[in-house]
C-alpha cells in the first residue's frame, strides 16, 4: 500500500512576469501561466513583479484604498493605493498624478500640470500610520519638478516631512534622468512643445536653487532626480531617497528566497526588447535564476529585433506572436499563454 510519503514531489515552477502591457496585468499573467503550469503537472509559486512604475500595487497585492486627490490638472480623481499591515504603503504616482488622468498628451497641459495629488497620497499614508511609503514614479504628466507634491504634503503634515515624523520614504526610480533635463527627456511625451521644454526646463533649474534655499537640498547631485518630470526631486526633498524599482519590489516580495525554492521560472512582458535587460523585471529575474542553474522560461507578445541574443542564450524564449498568430497573441493573450507554459513544462516534466 502506498503512502503520501512514496508519492513523488511534484516539481515547483516560479512565475514570476511584468504586465503585458494594453493586454494583460501581472496577475492576469500569472492566473494564465499558473493554469498551463498546473496543466502540465507542476506546483506553482504565483508573484506578479514589476520594476516601479504603473503595475507596482499589483505587485504589492493590489490597492485597498481610494483617496480623493489633486489630478494633474488640478481637478479631483480618486487615486487607489496600498496600506498593509505590516505598515507599507504603495502609491503610484500615475494613480494621482497620471498623464492617462490628462487624457494622454493631446489633452494634458504640460507647463501647468501638478504632482499635488501625489504629495497628497504621501500624506495621507503617513497620517494613516504607515512607517515606509514606497512611491512608483513612472506614467506621469507633469514636469514640476515634484513642487505640487512638496508643497502638499507639507501641508498636510504641518510643515513637516515625512522623514520628519519617523517615516521611511523611498521611490522607486528606473532612469538616471538628472534634475534639470526632466522636461527635455520627457516633456515632448508629455505634449511639451519645443517652447514649453525651454520654459520648463528654465522652471526645474530655478527650483534646483530654491531646493537648495528652501531646504537644503541639492537635488542636481542625485542620479534620477529628473525622473517622472522631477517628482524624484521632490521625493528627496521630502526626506525621501531613490532605489531602482526592481530591487526594490524584489526585495519586498521576497523574489531570492522563491528563486531559491523553484525547479524552473517563467517570466516575461509584452515586448522583449534590449531594454528588458537594462533594469527591467524579465532582465532581473534572470540574473537572480543564474546561479541556480535552473530552467528559466521567457514568453513574450513579441520579440523585438533588438532583444540581445547573448543576454537570450539559454533561455527558453516563447513569442507568443510568432508562434500562434499576431491576431491570437493581442487579442487571446492568456490562451496563448496558457498554452505555452504548458508545452514548455511538459518537456522539463
Amino acid at each position: 500500500m502506498s503512502t503520501a510519503a512514496d508519492t513523488p514531489a511534484r516539481p515547483v515552477v516560479l512565475i514570476a512576469p511584468d504586465k503585458f502591457r494594453g493586454s494583460l496585468t501581472a496577475p492576469e499573467v500569472v492566473a494564465a501561466a499558473r493554469s498551463g503550469a498546473q496543466a502540465a503537472g507542476w506546483d506553482v509559486i504565483g508573484m506578479p513583479m514589476a520594476d516601479g512604475g504603473e503595475g507596482m500595487l499589483d505587485a504589492f497585492g493590489g490597492a485597498n484604498r481610494t483617496s480623493a486627490v489633486t489630478g494633474p490638472l488640478g481637478t479631483p480623481v480618486e487615486a487607489q493605493w496600498r496600506l498593509g499591515d505590516d505598515g507599507v504603503a504603495v502609491i503610484e504616482s500615475a494613480a494621482a498624478s497620471g498623464l492617462v488622468l490628462a487624457g494622454g498628451k493631446e489633452g494634458n497641459d504640460p507647463v501647468g500640470a501638478t504632482s499635488a495629488g501625489t504629495g497628497e497620497l504621501v500624506a495621507q499614508a503617513v497620517r494613516d500610520g504607515a512607517t515606509r511609503v514606497i512611491v512608483g514614479l513612472g506614467g506621469s504628466a507633469m514636469s514640476d519638478g515634484g513642487r505640487g507634491a512638496v508643497e502638499a504634503a507639507r501641508a498636510v503634515l504641518d510643515g513637516q516631512t515625512p522623514a520628519e515624523r519617523g517615516v521611511e520614504l523611498l521611490a522607486a526610480c528606473d532612469v538616471q534622468t538628472p534634475f534639470v533635463e526632466a522636461a527635455q527627456v520627457f516633456g515632448p511625451q508629455k505634449g511639451a512643445s519645443g517652447d514649453q521644454v525651454v520654459e520648463l526646463t528654465g522652471r526645474l533649474f530655478e527650483l534646483q536653487g530654491r531646493y537648495v534655499e528652501e531646504f537644503g537640498v541639492d537635488v542636481s547631485t542625485t542620479p534620477g532626480a529628473g525622473a517622472a518630470g522631477g517628482l524624484g526631486g521632490g521625493m528627496l526633498v521630502l526626506g525621501g531617497s531613490l532605489v531602482p524599482g526592481l530591487r526594490l519590489v524584489a526585495e519586498q516580495v521576497g523574489l531570492a528566497d522563491a528563486v531559491a525554492r523553484a525547479d524552473a521560472i517563467v517570466t516575461g512582458e509584452g515586448a522583449l526588447d534590449a531594454e528588458s535587460f537594462n533594469g527591467k523585471v524579465v532582465g532581473g529575474v534572470v540574473d537572480e535564476a543564474e546561479p541556480y542553474g535552473i530552467p528559466v522560461i521567457v514568453v513574450a507578445g513579441v520579440v523585438r529585433e533588438d532583444a540581445p541574443a547573448a543576454r537570450l542564450a539559454g533561455l527558453r524564449v516563447v513569442d507568443l506572436s510568432a508562434t500562434y498568430g499576431a491576431a491570437a497573441s493581442w487579442t487571446d493573450t492568456a490562451d496563448c499563454l496558457e498554452r505555452a507554459v504548458t508545452e514548455q513544462l511538459t518537456t522539463l516534466a
